[in-house]
C-alpha cells in the first residue's frame, strides 16, 4: 500500500539520515531537513508558486527539506505503488535548477555518506560531487542500504540516466 500524503512521517531510514547536522561550512551539504513531509495543502502551494502554473498539483511530491536559499527536496511519486523510499529523490531549486538526485531512498542515503546533498547532486558543473565520505552517515546508508554504496557522483549519473525526462518534464509545467 502506498503512503498517502495525509501520513507526514518520513521512512526509518530517511530519518535516521536527516537526524544528522548537516553543516555546509564543515561538510559541504546545503541541506535543511524539515522534520516532517510537507502536507499535499504546503506542497501544492509551493508547486504552483515554483511553476507559476496555478493548475498544477503537488501531489508528484513528497518534500523532506530545503537548501538555504529555499530550494527544495523531494521524493517524486513517479513509480505507482511504490512507497517514497522506492521512488526517485528530486531537487527544485530556488533559481529554477532541477534535476534527478537519486534513483530512491537507498541510493539517496549512500550519496550523503559520500558527502553530497541534493543541490550539490543537480550542480551541473559537478563541483558538489566530490568524495567527502562521512562516517556517520556511511553507518546510516550500511544499515539501510547494504550492498549499495558507489559515489554520488556514480548514482546521480545513474538516476539522470533513469529520469531523462524529468527537466522537461518539469519545465512543461512551469509558466
Amino acid at each position: 500500500m502506498t503512503s498517502t500524503h495525509d501520513d507526514c512521517r518520513f521512512p526509518a531510514a530517511l530519518a535516521a539520515a536527516l537526524a544528522h547536522p548537516f553543516d555546509y561550512d564543515r561538510d559541504g551539504v546545503d541541506l535543511e531537513p524539515f522534520d516532517r513531509f510537507l502536507s499535499a495543502e504546503e506542497t501544492t502551494d509551493w508547486f504552483r508558486s515554483w511553476t507559476g502554473n496555478k493548475e498544477v498539483s503537488g501531489d508528484a511530491f513528497r518534500v523532506f527539506g530545503m537548501d538555504g536559499t529555499g530550494g527544495y527536496a523531494a521524493f517524486w511519486l513517479v513509480r505507482p505503488g511504490r512507497e517514497p523510499a522506492d521512488q526517485p529523490v528530486v531537487f527544485l531549486g530556488s533559481e529554477g535548477e532541477t534535476g534527478v538526485v537519486a534513483r530512491d531512498l537507498s541510493d539517496f542515503l549512500w550519496i550523503l555518506a559520500d558527502g553530497a546533498g541534493p543541490l550539490e547532486a543537480v550542480d551541473p558543473y559537478g563541483v558538489g560531487l566530490t568524495s567527502r565520505p562521512n562516517a556517520e552517515l556511511t553507518a546510516v546508508a550500511e544499515q539501510f542500504a547494504a550492498g549499495r554504496g558507489q559515489t554520488a557522483a556514480t548514482l546521480t549519473r545513474l538516476a539522470r540516466e533513469e529520469f531523462a525526462g524529468f527537466d522537461d518534464l518539469i519545465m512543461g509545467l512551469c509558466r
